[in-house]
């Protein structure tokens, strides 16, 4: 038997080609420099307790106390180690450092698609640069979201074992979708995994009318099969993750909230889902014009950000002389977003992907269409409301996601297969510029040239008439933005200075808009005459993808370096040090206590993540907190709004507090009221519900009463105070995952304990022995200690990561060995 090397090569040269195209465009990691993610720099704070102690015990604790009083570790810090998939991620990635692995996966993975759709090995290098280099990708990367951008590079093969699945390529489909799928699942970022299931649910849906218009229900009843048993083995693989955050999300911002009012006591109701509140997940909602820097980037201005400071500083040449220095500090963003970065999928890339639709035949495209307009119409969030709301209300698990606009990673995954598509189709027909196409909805057939022509005009062409008359076409301030700036201005300056200032702002960001709507169409006019050139001169098409690679490398590689260069790179010895500590970080560190937590004011204390990497913070920074403290935070903890209830900050175990402090520097505060890790109360009052549980902690002193819901009312049957006054509870010893106290007292008494309540995971032991305990004012912990001397243990021991860790060892070695089944027999063939 004979192996065919010459059938390899193609594939080989692509390797290298991708492996030189990541290293050269993040070259500082051949300097010995390491990239500097902001989202990473506090990922290294949120995981400081939990990497210490698997460092040392060489476990995972599952529980951190370093965040939010305390919660659970799973969305923040834990290897699973049964999953074998862990070790093939690793070779995709051929060992390639950060981030450049990401960007030859991103690469690799689109190639894979093309290849399964049967495109040129070179046209699908050219394919794969288009879907990789898409700004969103070195967007996220530049902020530190590397799972998502993880998760992204995995969309498109995860396509491609579906496609080759419903192509009746049962095995190899199958065991290619099981595989990616399980490396998507893999890489723990559920939103991007979620959009590209409903990808799939378009794809599927698309195919069963195929299969009912072709009446052969057969090929696609095996293969939704086939698919199901690649799903069931890729969750098999991922259980342990998949399990713990399916459990860990039902209690947090994520679930469903036990409250019916707000922390204003007004009724929220209408703004209520059974996930996230709709504003809150709607808050980054692409306005309906900004779709258009998929073609434009800088359409609505670019990087939030002042004109002064950044690429843009240029524009301001054009502006009144007198009035630079103010324009400058004008925001150069007018989007509706709070903040934001243009998501550019390429000027080149949406003119051909625009020539695909009116060209490609078959039920494909279709699907990528539908799958478009889905993803930028769900992107617009709030500003199509509509269509949101259903989804948020109707659509199983959509409002458990934040950032609405994120979805918008589909059209990036649509446009560059459409654009492939369209070019494969013009190359493998010599002849095609004169034959003629039926279009939808319109009368007559157009030639192809006249479509190309068509295509020209609605995005170079587009791109052009913004460049001529961009304030005919669109406004360049926000919503709003124009009377508040006029109102703002004229309070200390006359009405003709404000509408100087105004059109001064106008006039720099139209500059602003119209050099990049000009750059887009030199973009467009190049790829569309290298097109048209070819099919004049009939030259070799190999040099035709050379070209217009490099076209595309021209186009996306100079946006991209807009978000992500050599800047956002420092020393390695720097990276490994995120935070340094303060004067007052260096004071409370010298406290020998295992066990008390910090109020640092000198910080947003509840999007921070240094406080937590020197101490154990009731701040932090996470996506998904606990719902109920995050409720704490809304009624209890608004320090922006000095809505503080400091009874709740006693009972929290706050022992230091840091503010600021002259100069710049931060200063420590003793609160002589921290109530300690565990306290006995003399009494309790029973309310009725949620809503009344989280008010009574207004008006209630911690350190004597408790307060309890209803539901745990049959836990203090029996129980009496007797105000036992020598009576003591001491913590003796502390891990994140395990606290014993010492109980000491002459009647049964009612402890409070100053760690946060959680049901499903951490069990109470009262000498040795399993013991009751339920939850008490809102968010702690309370259990009742028979009279004498116990040890009162809590371990936090949940039986779904010890379960799962054994199913993802069985899946995942199950889908390795049909995998490598598969291999032995397609090279025996």
């Amino acid at each position: 038997m004979k192996f065919n090397l010459k059938a390899f090569i193609p594939h080989i040269v692509t390797i290298l080609v991708f492996v030189a195209i990541s290293l050269v465009y993040f070259s500082p990691l051949m300097d010995g420099k390491e990239i500097h993610q902001s989202d990473i720099i506090n990922f290294k704070g949120m995981s400081k307790e939990i990497a210490d102690y698997r460092d040392k015990n060489h476990q995972e604790p599952l529980w951190t106390n370093s965040m939010f009083g305390g919660m659970p570790a799973y969305q923040i810090s834990v290897f699973y180690k049964a999953n074998l998939i862990v070790y093939l991620d690793k070779i995709l990635t051929l060992g390639l450092p950060h981030p450049a692995g990401l960007l030859f996966l991103n690469l690799l993975g689109f190639y894979i698609l093309l290849l399964t759709l049967r495109i040129d090995p070179w046209l699908s290098v050219f394919g794969a640069i288009a879907f990789a280099f898409s700004s969103y990708f070195f967007i996220i990367l530049g902020a530190g979201h590397n799972s998502k951008a993880h998760a992204i590079a995995y969309m498109a093969p995860v396509l491609a074992g579906v496609i080759l699945t419903f192509r009746s390529n049962y095995l190899k489909g199958g065991i290619l979708t099981a595989i990616f799928l399980s490396l998507e699942l893999y890489t723990n970022h559920l939103q991007i995994t979620y959009y590209l299931f409903i990808f799939l649910l378009i794809y599927g849906i698309v195919e069963f009318v195929y299969a009912i218009r072709s009446k052969v229900f057969t090929p696609y009843l095996k293969s939704v099969g086939v698919l199901m048993i690649a799903l069931v083995l890729a969750i098999g693989s991922n259980i342990s993750n998949l399990w713990a955050t399916y459990d860990y999300g039902k209690y947090t911002t994520r679930g469903k909230s036990d409250l019916t009012i707000n922390s204003d006591l007004s009724s929220n109701e209408g703004n209520k889902t059974s996930g996230l509140d709709k504003d809150y997940a709607t808050g980054w909602s692409i306005g309906k014009s900004e779709t258009m820097t998929l073609l434009i980037p800088n359409f609505k201005g670019g990087p939030s950000g002042r004109i002064g400071g950044g690429e843009n500083k240029d524009v301001l040449k054009k502006v009144d002389a007198q009035l630079r220095e103010n324009i400058g500090q004008v925001d150069e963003y007018w989007g509706d977003q709070p903040f934001t970065l243009p998501v550019y999928a390429g000027a080149i890339i949406v003119f051909l992907g625009l020539l695909g639709l009116f060209i490609v035949e078959g039920r494909l495209k279709w699907m990528l269409l539908i799958a478009t307009i889905v993803s930028i119409l769900l992107s617009w969030g709030k500003n199509f409301m509509g269509l949101t709301s259903f989804f948020l209300d109707h659509f199983p698990g959509y409002n458990k996601f934040r950032a609405v606009s994120m979805i918008l990673v589909l059209a990036e995954l649509t446009i560059p297969i459409l654009a492939v598509l369209a070019i494969d189709k013009l190359i493998k027909s010599p002849d095609i510029f004169k034959q003629k196409i039926k279009i939808p909805f319109m009368s007559t057939a157009l030639t192809l040239e006249k479509l190309f022509y068509l295509a020209f005009s609605l995005t170079g062409g587009l791109a052009l008439l913004y460049y001529l008359m961009p304030g005919s076409l669109t406004t360049v301030f926000k919503t709003d933005e124009y009377n508040e700036i006029y109102s703002q201005v004229t309070k200390n300056n006359s009405p003709d200075v404000a509408q100087l200032f105004l059109d001064n702002i106008k006039i720099a960001r139209e500059a602003i808009l119209k050099s990049d709507a000009l750059r887009s169409f030199f973009m467009v006019l190049l790829a569309a005459g290298t097109i048209w050139i070819y099919f004049k001169s009939k030259f070799d098409k190999r040099l035709l993808f050379t070209g217009l690679i490099f076209l595309l490398l021209v186009d996306m590689w100079t946006v991209d370096k807009r978000f992500l260069n050599k800047d956002n790179f420092v020393n390695k010895a720097e990276a490994k040090v995120p935070y340094t500590p303060s004067q007052a970080d260096l004071q409370i560190s010298k406290d020998n206590d295992p066990d008390f937590r910090v109020l640092n004011l000198t910080v947003s204390t509840f999007n921070d993540a240094s406080t937590s990497y020197f101490h154990k913070s009731i701040g932090g920074y996470h996506g998904a907190k606990l719902k109920r403290y995050q409720e704490m935070i809304e009624f209890h903890m608004d320090f922006q709004n000095k809505k503080v209830t400091p009874e709740v900050i006693n009972m929290l175990n706050t022992k230091y507090i840091i503010v600021p402090a002259e100069n710049g520097q931060s200063a420590v505060q003793v609160n002589p009221k921290a109530l300690g890790n565990a306290w006995f109360v003399k009494e309790f009052k029973i309310v009725n519900n949620a809503d009344s549980e989280i008010t009574a902690l207004y008006h209630f002193d911690p350190a004597k009463t408790a307060i309890v819901d209803t539901k745990f009312k049959t836990d203090l049957d029996g129980y009496t105070s007797k105000g036992d006054s020598t009576a003591s509870i001491k913590l003796t010893e502390y891990q994140p995952n395990y606290l014993h106290y010492e109980s000491k007292s002459n009647n049964e008494e009612l402890a409070v304990f100053s760690e946060i309540y959680y049901k499903d995971g951490w069990n109470a032991y009262i000498d040795g022995k399993p013991s009751n305990y339920f939850r008490c004012n809102y968010i702690l912990r309370a259990m009742r200690i028979p009279s004498g001397n116990h040890k009162v243990e809590f371990k936090f021991e949940p039986t779904l990561y010890a379960t799962g860790e054994k199913i993802s060892f069985a899946s995942s070695a199950l889908l390795i060995l049909l995998c490598i089944g598969a291999a032995y027999k397609e090279y025996k063939k």
